[in-house]
């Protein structure tokens, strides 16, 4: 971003030179000196930074100049740039007239001429004036921006990925941003497929898919090597613990994630029971700085999925979705869980159009002032619904249990019931979510019999499916797709004829010897934080023994 200005204005050329030099002398270093020698010329000159999405910090107008004087062109800056310092240049003469104008004008401040020595009579009013403005100015924003349709999948899909990859953007909706439809006509994209991001250099993507957004903010997409001592699918809390102590112990470790850094913790607005932090600390705060604790320790970080694993003559071999295939030493499972599909009657035809699983971080301000359901009671939900009360007028928890008391923490139980806002309805589900093009209504079964209420959000938050569908048969899994592991193990009839060593499994690896898992994905983990980070942290232990005894 280019440097802000301070803005002299003076008709006597003598005069503005002096000022500007005295300016430039003590301010040049952190903002740009600009000069225009009437008020007219200082308004074009005001108007054309604007155009530039530039920011002016101070005008210093002279007060005596001939068809507009400084005060006139003080009040009519405002205009331009409402949040700048204005200030007169005035003879002894005029102190009257300067004095009016800090009240008719808003002007901040008046010197008298001259101002020698400037250490004295300029350079403390212009600090001052500087710092204020630096306390009160709000810098534009010049990252990414994504215009879309709020009801509309992939629009939800892109800003997930941005929010959960820490990416600065601001999302304009097509349907009442006068900058969104002037980017798009601007571009010729008037008849674009939604979304659009529009990047700072002008470029666009219309359309994008996560992988094409990853490679266009410079996310690595290809790893450097082939080969790996440890590859870890999946950076939610269990993965970033695991690369952080593989990494710190030696391993040249590749860390691959689909989707945004934390898994599903990342996404949670607030943890207040993770050891060590007193006041609580967002799931996106807790994966940024386990993310960057990795990158300091060199763990490799991939954008991307794993496809696809096989063995063969004790390595193992990662298939990526482009099928790049990468050979590593060991392997660790983190890909965490998903969360259960709510199988009723419109849920599928409406998400991404007013229903979603999670994003309670994406959505939460889209939702100011209206009415917000949110689906299950435990952790995660009650997490949903405290970030949602502070924006949305209305948060009704839908739970199918009793009370809460059975599969949410006590201290989020006391904070959901005090907050005026939200509501609990216990003994309730979602029987049909109606709308033709977006969420309009809900009907809901309730203890008391049916009712259909407004609604225009409704966020899921029921029970785990675990991402392992790519794994193969070798790598034995419950039921439901958790990973079995260690000692659990010994109860699948499978494992008996299937492993071959003389020893038993270590604790936390799988069915083929030197794949391990770790976290939500492993059958029987406590879904808890401060569980993954323990799990991946250990795991670690157990790989350096695996690769020992090679």
């Amino acid at each position: 971003m280019s440097k802000p200005v301070i803005l002299a204005i003076d008709d006597d050329v003598s005069v503005l030179e002096a000022v500007v030099q005295d300016l430039r002398r003590r301010y040049a270093a952190s903002y740009r000196i600009l000069r225009a020698s009437s008020g007219p010329g200082a308004l074009d000159l005001a108007r054309q930074l604007k155009q530039r999405s530039e920011s002016v910090a101070l005008f210093l107008s002279d007060q005596r100049m001939p068809g507009m004087n400084g005060t006139e062109l003080l009040e009519r800056s405002i205009e331009i740039f409402p949040d700048a310092q204005r200030a007169l240049l005035t003879a002894y003469s005029d102190t009257e007239a300067a004095i009016r104008a800090i009240n008719a004008a808003r002007i901040h401040y008046y010197l008298t001429k001259p101002w020698d020595p400037p250490e004295e009579k300029l350079y403390p009013v212009i600090d001052d004036l500087i710092e204020t403005w630096r306390e009160t100015h709000k810098p534009p924003f010049e990252g990414l921006r994504v215009v879309g349709a709020r009801y509309a999948l992939r629009d939800h899909e892109v800003r997930q990925f941005l929010t959960g990859n820490r990416v600065p953007y601001v999302w304009l909706d097509v349907e009442n941003s006068p900058e969104a439809q002037q980017l798009l006509e601007q571009n010729n994209l008037k008849d674009a497929k939604l979304p659009v991001l529009f990047f700072q250099d002008g470029t666009y993507l219309e359309h994008p898919e996560p992988i094409q957004i990853a490679q266009r903010i410079g996310m690595r997409t290809q790893p450097s090597s082939d080969v790996y001592d440890l590859v870890v699918m999946g950076a939610g809390l269990a993965g970033l613990a695991a690369g952080v102590y593989g990494a710190s112990e030696g391993l040249r470790t590749l860390l691959i994630e689909q989707e945004a850094p934390g898994g599903q913790a990342g996404t949670s607005s607030m943890i207040r029971n993770y050891l060590g932090f007193p006041q609580g600390v967002s799931g996106a705060l807790l994966a940024e700085r386990a993310f960057q604790q990795a990158v300091s320790f060199n763990v490799e970080f991939l954008a991307g999925r794993a496809a696809s694993l096989r063995t063969d003559q004790g390595y193992h071999f990662v298939c990526l979705g482009d099928g790049k295939e990468i050979s590593a030493q060991t392997c660790l499972i983190a890909t965490g869980v998903a969360w259960r599909r709510l199988d009723v009657t419109g849920v599928e035809r409406l998400t991404g159009a007013g229903i979603y699983y999670g994003a309670a971080l994406t959505e939460a301000r889209a939702c100011k002032g209206e009415e917000v359901f949110i689906v299950g009671g435990a952790n995660s939900a009650g997490q949903a619904a405290l970030a949602f009360s502070q924006y949305a007028r209305r948060v009704v928890m839908l739970v199918r249990a009793a009370s809460l008391e059975s599969s949410m923490s006590k201290y989020l139980i006391d904070e959901v019931a005090r907050e005026s806002n939200i509501e609990v309805w216990t003994g309730s589900r979602v029987v049909e979510a109606i709308g033709d093009t977006r969420l309009q209504q809900l009907r809901i079964e309730r203890p008391d019999g049916e009712q259909t209420v407004h609604a225009t959000g409704l966020f899921i938050f029921i029970g785990a499916e675990p991402k392992t569908d790519w794994l193969p048969p070798s790598v034995l899994k419950d039921e439901r797709g958790f990973v079995f592991s260690g000692n659990d193990l010994k109860r699948c009839t499978q494992f008996s004829r299937q492993w071959q060593l003389q020893r038993d499994p270590y604790l936390l690896e799988s069915s083929v010897p030197g794949i391990f898992v770790a976290g939500d994905v492993r059958h029987g983990s406590v879904k808890r934080a401060a569980s993954a980070v323990g799990e991946g942290s250990i795991a670690v232990q157990f790989i350096h023994q695996y690769m020992a005894a090679r």
